[in-house]
């Protein structure tokens, strides 16, 4: 991982998206991070966008929240059901 202030990022984003070998690149602006460049190697575009989605978020953590509430169907069970 490599940390940069951006005042200090004058490179392109196309030289540091190549040095994603040594991992992410972290933007901080007075010491706090504030954007990322990470690698995305075998995720496709849905899954990038729906994963920076504060909507399909919001509906996740609902959900979570739900099934811990009330419980859920365990994935037996919906074999059963589905076969």
């Amino acid at each position: 991982m490599k940390v940069i202030e951006k005042s200090d990022a004058t490179a392109t984003l196309a030289e540091y998206a190549d040095e994603m070998e040594s991992g992410a690149l972290i933007v901080t602006e007075q010491g706090l991070p504030v954007a990322a460049l990470v690698s995305i190697e075998n995720v496709d575009l849905e899954t990038v966008g729906l994963s920076t989605n504060p909507k399909f978020i919001e509906l996740i953590e609902r959900s979570r929240a739900r099934v811990r509430s009330e419980g859920g169907v365990s994935s037996e069970e919906m074999r059963r059901r589905f076969e």
